[in-house]
Parts: C-alpha cells; structure tokens; sequence
C-alpha cells in the first residue's frame, strides 16, 4: 500500500490523497458502499462503477460464517467472489462485538459468538480475525476492537480501550510480513483522555493506516463530531485515515475538515429501501403524496442513471406498487450522491474552498425537502 497526500485545503485540516492498493488506485476522500455478505444490496458491480465507486467494504464476520473464508479463497478471493475486481476493505467483525451483543462474550482471548444463523459456537480472536481476512484476500484489513456502547461509563470504555490496544498488538504479529494493509481502530468512546491513550498506543505500532472506530453508535451527533476532530489530527498525517460507520452528508464534510479520508455506511442503500433519498436539498421520501404527479427527478443536481431516466412520479408508484426496481434506482441515486459529495469535496480542496463548500453540503443536509 502507499498513500500520498496531494492536496491541502489552507481553511481546515481537509486533504486529498491518493491511496495505491493491489487491487487499483482510490482517490481520497471517498466514500465507500458496504457490501456486508460480498454484494452492496441490490447493486451490480457494473452499477458501483457507473455511480464512482472506487473501493467497496465487506464484513469477515459475515462471510466466515457464510459462505465460509475457505470457499471464497478457492474462488479467487472476496473481490473476484463479488466480480468487482476492485479494492475491497473488510471489517474484521469488531462491529459485531457491538451489534450482537446478546449473543457473545468477551474476554483478554477474543469474542465467543452464538452465530445469528444456527446458534454455533463461534471463537473470533485477533489471530483468527486476520487469518479469515487474509483467505478472502482484501486489499485492506481491520484489527479486531472492542466498541463500548453509547453511555458505557467510564471503567467500561477504559477496559474496552485497553483490550482493543492489546488485541491490536496481537492482530499486528499475526499479520506478520502480509501484503494486505492492516489498520488498527481507535477506540475510547467519548472521552478524550482514552482517545488520546488509544491513538498514542496504536501510532506506536507504524501500521500503515488507521481507524477511527467508536461513533455514530448513540453518542449524539455533538459528541460525535468532538470525538472525530480530536481524534484523527492525533493519526499520522502521511497515513490513510478512516471513519468507521458514518455516512449522512454533513457529518462527512465534518470529519473530511478533521483530515479524515475514508468512509463507509449503509445510509445509502438502507435508507434507499425505505423510500428515502438524499438531495441537495435535504432528504426526500418518495412515498409521500406531494411526489404522486411530480415529473421531476430525485435530485435535478445528480447525474445518476435513476436522476436522468425517471420522475419521483413513477418512483412512487414503484414504492408503493412493492416493485424491487424501486429500491435499486434509489439506492444508485443514494450510492452516486455521496460518491459524487466526495468529488465536489476533493475539487474544492484543491481549490481552497473547502469551507464554503461544506457550509453549504451541510445545510442542505439539515434541510428538510420533504
């Protein structure tokens, strides 16, 4: 991996870069699709790349249990699995220590699973979670971390911090001399102090990049953004850095102004499911009456397949009529708006004009268009 920093905005802490992986060349900031079980719900690979794409997420502990890291080894790895033939990223399941968390056990050794599928046992350690990530083959890994809920107290975050230092000292000896690109998480929740701990500790492993982990899971918006421009100034300036989970329109022009390059979220397909699209403009649901008759698009800004071929009008009979393509064309139009949000922000980087640009992406955000 090699990342270099090509631009800074003179205004804010906000870059450009240029991340070189096996698999092909991201430009930062970019946002990245999630592709949880190797497939972004609903989108072909051929729609990503139409909607800039450059890089795509998925989930190891997902696909350990199904289809298995083995099978999707010995079909050429988890981006020729998906036929994306691109970077890939994956989680190393650290998110589900949080999510599933009345299915596990956590202890100094890893996290003890009962599989949402069949109720099987299932030991993830630091060791396991790279070797599972080196069989699927992406580009980037993640070292497994503990993420404390919101309003964890202290002593909670403290220990979860504690382990997830531990635990990444452990996924780094594991990694060994691998060429996949292995990043730690910083954890610490909302307090400062443990933040700081945690981004010493882990600079101290000179990984090639890092994580921000820990936000956009109940602390509030506030807090969030707090965490997020204390943190990533504490992560090496010449290393790639990444926000974990966070995706709505605003709080992105926030963390790209903290310096951070890389993100991911579900928003824009989960929320393209339920009749939900981004605009300039604020969120739109198309469900709702006022659309019946409208012959305009989702977003007359965008440039996507769905802006350019069909009206809110036929979207919502779509939606309502319970037709599959429905929820495609708005999660192409949700997927190529933030990709295309991340475009405008590298231009206005270049150009000195971050600020303004982000002043205005974020109050179109809070707005709200109905």
């Amino acid at each position: 991996m090699d990342f270099q920093v090509t631009a800074q905005d003179p205004g804010t802490r906000a870059r450009t870069g240029r991340l070189t992986l096996h698999r092909g060349v991201v430009q930062t900031p970019a946002f990245l699709p999630v592709g949880t079980q190797a497939t972004v719900k609903g989108l072909t690979p051929r729609l990503l790349r139409e909607a800039g794409a450059q890089m795509l997420l998925a989930n190891a502990y997902h696909l350990m249990l199904r289809p298995g890291e083995d099978l999707v080894r010995s079909l050429g790895g988890v981006s020729a699995f998906m036929g994306w033939h691109g970077p890939v990223l994956t989680d190393s399941g650290g998110y589900q220590v949080f999510s599933l968390a009345d299915r596990r056990e956590v202890s100094d050794e890893g996290v003890r699973f009962r599989s949402h599928l069949d109720g099987t046992e299932i030991a993830l350690t630091p060791e396991r979670a790279v070797g599972v990530q080196q069989a699927l083959g992406a580009d980037v890994i993640m070292a497994l971390d503990e993420c404390p809920p919101a309003g964890a107290d202290r002593a909670h975050v403290a220990a979860a911090c504690a382990r997830t230092t531990r635990w990444a000292r452990r996924s780094v000896a594991a990694h060994g001399d691998g060429a996949q690109a292995l990043f730690p998480i910083v954890q610490g929740g909302v307090y400062a102090d443990l933040r700081r701990e945690s981004a010493a500790a882990l600079v101290d492993l000179d990984a090639p990049g890092y994580a921000i982990g820990g936000v956009s899971v109940g602390e509030g918006e506030a807090k969030m953004r707090e965490v997020v421009d204390l943190t990533a100034p504490l992560l090496p300036a010449d290393r790639p850095r990444y926000l974990m989970g966070v995706g709505r329109p605003a709080d992105l022009c926030m963390a790209m102004a903290a310096g951070v390059d890389l993100f991911d979220c579900v928003l824009p397909t989960r929320n393209g499911r339920n009749g939900q699209a981004l605009t300039a403009r604020g969120p739109v649901n198309l469900r709702n009456r006022v659309h019946r008759g409208s012959d305009l698009p989702i977003d007359e800004t965008c440039d996507c397949y769905a802006c350019r071929t069909f009206s809110r009008g036929y979207l919502r009979h779509l939606f309502l009529a319970g037709e599959m393509l429905a929820s495609i064309l708005t999660s192409v139009h949700n997927v190529r708006f933030l990709i295309a949000l991340t475009e405008r922000a590298r231009a206005a980087i270049r150009s000195g004009r971050f600020a303004a640009f982000a002043a205005d992406a974020a109050a179109g955000d809070r707005a709200e268009a109905g």
